[in-house]
């Protein structure tokens, strides 16, 4: 290769670590979009009444900040109290595992047991395991404060998006050619309308399965229901994954008090799962893009694997935005139109022919146009 070539290469080789190393960062980035996307719609419909964007802006601001702060004012109490009353629970879930770990010592064949390594000592790594956890206090705290500067960071950049996104919009399509500016802005429209549709399917869902569990585990005497219900809720963000996650807390609890109860527990979980499978998701189906069940759950697991909490969090909505670009440009614009070489997108009249005919898709009319 050319010594040119070889410059290219290497600035392209920085670029890619370069934007490995500041990965969180730009998750954050992400998320403050995925956020900004949802609040203007709530300053779309101010407007439509005739409410400058300015006191649109302010008032989503400030509706967001009233419904979190309500939030943490009448529920955080009693998360705090119940999470006291889960920290007492702890020696006495130990004990229970000592008593079923000698009880399977005393009933499995030695046989067996010298087969499975590691089963006389599964309670000393429980315990060691939360010797560990009580030991790094002062890492967590850390970890804690590092979060927090993290969500500050979030809010910072989610309200600077949300009054005036223009200028950030306009700055991405003129990455792109003069003459593919028109096309690129649809498509920005319509990751923006699968991203609304998502995140209204996803809170609604939310509200109705922690709703749903905490009438249930309430109804079955277990105990913190209003932790393992919120809990529920929030890791119904996280397809495939979350609902499984979320039954282990409640059935531990339950069987602390009686393995009718774990049953119990499993089977409402169950029933729950079933309603949205058969009733709530196909009354918001229309209004979110569908996913393969298999995309949802490799998408989960991969991004999780390279980015951590962020990316096990928005693992979706980034499926999202690359399926509608693989749609769009690879499909669309390329597949389709494979050959014919000097047509890019005939439905969206964005051909070469035409920008040499028609000067003023070349110019920047459609970034000025917003």
């Amino acid at each position: 290769m050319r010594f040119g070539k070889w410059v290219g290469l290497f600035a392209f080789v920085v670029s890619i670590y370069v934007l490995w190393q500041i990965r969180q960062v730009l998750l954050i980035v992400f998320a403050a979009i995925v956020l900004a996307t949802a609040l203007n719609q709530i300053v779309k419909a101010l407007q439509k009444i005739r409410i400058p964007r300015g006191f649109a802006v302010g008032i989503s601001v400030i509706l967001l900040l009233t419904i979190a702060s309500g939030f943490f004012a009448l529920i955080v109490p009693s998360i705090i109290e119940q999470l006291r009353e889960f920290t007492s629970l702890v020696p006495k879930f130990l004990d229970q595992m000592r008593l079923w770990n000698d009880w399977l010592l005393k009933v499995i064949p030695e046989q067996v047991l010298n087969e499975i390594q590691g089963l006389r000592y599964l309670t000393q790594g429980l315990q060691s395991w939360l010797d560990r956890i009580l030991g790094n206090f002062f890492l967590i705290l850390s970890q804690s404060l590092n979060i927090v500067l993290n969500l500050l960071l979030f809010l910072v950049l989610t309200i600077m998006l949300l009054i005036d996104p223009k200028p950030y919009r306009n700055g991405f399509l003129l990455l792109f050619p003069a003459f593919y500016r028109r096309r690129m802005d649809e498509i920005l429209h319509k990751c923006e309308n699968s991203l609304v549709g998502w995140i209204k399917g996803t809170l609604l869902t939310m509200f109705l399965i922690g709703g749903l569990s905490y009438v249930g585990l309430l109804l079955l005497g277990v105990r913190l229901p209003l932790i393992n219900a919120i809990v529920a809720g929030l890791l119904e963000f996280i397809p495939n994954v979350g609902p499984t996650l979320s039954l282990i807390p409640p059935l531990l609890l339950a069987l602390l008090d009686a393995p009718w109860k774990a049953v119990a527990v499993i089977a409402l979980y169950f029933g729950i799962q079933q309603v949205e499978s058969l009733i709530v998701v196909p009354l918001i189906m229309k209004s979110q893009v569908s996913l393969l069940p298999v995309v949802t759950l490799l998408a989960v697991v991969v991004f999780a694997n390279f980015f951590g909490f962020l990316g096990l969090f928005l693992a979706i909505p980034l499926v999202l935005i690359l399926q509608t670009f693989i749609q769009e440009i690879v499909v669309k614009d390329v597949l389709n139109n494979w050959n014919s070489p000097n047509v890019i997108n005939a439905e969206n009249n964005i051909a070469l022919v035409d920008v040499n005919l028609n000067p003023e898709l070349t110019d920047d009319s459609i970034i000025n146009k917003g």
